[in-house]
């Protein structure tokens, strides 16, 4: 059965996508330039301090690399793919020597910064079925079951990662993606989904908001405490028997058969393996330098609401929200009452640079009127703290997990687009299936050695990005 065509309304994965149409063209006219900008612009990532609300709750750091190793193998990257990576290999082969490099703290990247929500499925797949319905419920069910996964992690480590499950909300501020999303939920229920369309007025019963014509609810979704699940990863990696370091950056990675990774301070570690879970700052390394595009996002938290603010706003049922436009913006609310927000207009900085301090005002500024809007009764309502952090999205949204290298000895896991919370579990589960050469559980997925759309290099990824944004805001 042909599936019913959906509107296609203006979403951030199409805006990527037509920026990479864009640049392709601009790219088709000077590939000498492309071929050339690697030698003029480096384009590092830099590395900056987790400022974020959730970092307060970042666990003490472990001490620093001190002295040349050789090991199983090492993972680069202490967020929640590298960590979760490290207690899956150590799970499946306790007999081999697992390191985690992590060149600041545990979750000094996106997985220490992002804005909570717990979501099913993976970003290009999100409310879109593919030509493959039946592999996209295995997608929905893979990642709901691994929600429960996250919530027994919890319970065995004792830390509580406020991790609640009362479902998550993506909003529609137009009738039309209303219209879209109804058809969309018919056909997932027919698959034996459980979502459920709501009109307007049950969105406005679950978070009172009047401000949307209705919303996708999956009940499987939820938020959490971004650090507290970190921490969570940490301890059953510690646990299950991985060594981590902190303060410990890699620069420098030699490809072999054993790899040879090269510290800032000049300290080498051998390793059979290798795990890049450095997301958006892989290419910091030279590999994957063309799949990921990093976007920085801005995330902001109230102080506290008292009892009577939040009974005036009627946000009853703590349930998560998103909504569906390029500038997505998204709310949680924490269970000490504070709402935190996050969203509106991607930026990208040229050759990766540093972002300017100076544009948290406006970031605020622009994250306080949307959440006026959302809620007029919370006008003038401070915002405690704001940061941002830089994600890897890829051109079309969709995730990618595999093997990678001259002797195959290298995995990575990259290209989250806003579902990492969830996904980069999941996808730490793979790794250690593949390193451990059990790739045959995983082979009917499509994120599986998944090849990513190409992303120019500079100046055209800039130019692309710069003038997709520019068209956006006069189009909106």
């Amino acid at each position: 059965m042909p599936l019913t065509p959906m509107r296609a309304p203006t979403t951030r994965r199409r805006f990527l996508k037509s920026a990479a149409l864009g640049g392709g063209g601009v790219l088709a006219g000077a590939a000498g330039l492309n071929a050339l900008s690697p030698r003029i612009w480096r384009e590092p990532l830099p590395l900056d301090a987790n400022e974020s609300f959730w970092a307060r709750s970042a666990a003490p750091r472990n001490p620093a690399l001190r002295q040349d190793l050789v090991v199983d193998v090492a993972i680069v990257g202490g967020g929640l793919t590298g960590l979760s990576a490290a207690y899956f290999i150590r799970k499946a082969s306790p007999g081999k020597r697992v390191i985690v490099l992590e060149a600041e703290g545990c979750g000094n990247g996106a997985s220490g910064r992002n804005g909570a929500m717990v979501l099913t499925m993976t970003a290009d797949r999100y409310l879109s079925f593919s030509a493959d319905p039946q592999r996209d419920k295995a997608i929905y069910e893979l990642t709901a079951d691994n929600i429960r996964s996250l919530v027994g992690l919890a319970a065995a480590t004792g830390i509580d990662c406020e991790l609640d499950t009362p479902g998550a909300l993506q909003v529609f501020n137009d009738e039309g993606a209303a219209e879209a999303a109804q058809r969309y939920v018919r056909r997932a229920r027919s698959l034996g989904m459980p979502v459920e369309y709501w009109d307007s007025r049950q969105v406005k019963a679950s978070i009172g908001s009047e401000v949307y014509r209705g919303g996708y609810f999956d009940p499987k979704g939820g938020q959490v405490h971004p650090m507290k699940l970190v921490r969570a990863f940490k301890f059953a990696a510690e646990r299950a028997g991985a060594v981590i370091y902190e303060n410990t950056r890699v620069e420098q990675v030699e490809e072999g058969k054993v790899h040879r990774l090269r510290t800032l301070e000049g300290l080498t570690v051998s390793a059979k393996s290798l795990v890049l879970a450095s997301n958006a700052f892989t290419p910091n390394l030279k590999f994957l330098r063309n799949s990921i595009l990093p976007l920085r996002e801005y995330v902001a938290i109230t102080r506290p609401l008292s009892d009577e603010e939040l009974a005036a706003i009627g946000w009853q049922s703590r349930v998560p929200f998103n909504d569906d436009r390029t500038e997505v913006y998204y709310f949680g609310l924490t269970r000490d009452r504070r709402i935190h927000i996050g969203g509106g207009a991607p930026r990208y900085q040229f050759n990766n640079g540093a972002a300017d301090p100076l544009r948290l005002e406006p970031e605020r500024r622009q994250l306080e009127r949307e959440l006026a809007r959302v809620f007029p009764r919370l006008a003038g309502v401070e915002l405690e703290a704001i940061w941002q952090g830089v994600i890897d999205w890829s051109l079309d949204a969709s995730p990618s997990v595999g093997r990678t290298g001259k002797h195959g000895n290298i995995f990575y896991a990259l290209g989250y687009s806003g579902h990492g919370v969830n996904l980069t579990s999941v996808f730490g589960r793979i790794i250690a299936d593949l390193e451990a050469g059990h790739e045959q559980a995983w082979t009917s997925y499509p994120f599986l050695n998944a090849h990513l759309d190409y992303v120019p290099n500079e100046p055209l990824r800039w130019a692309a990005v710069e003038t997709g944004l520019a068209w956006y805001a006069l189009t909106k």
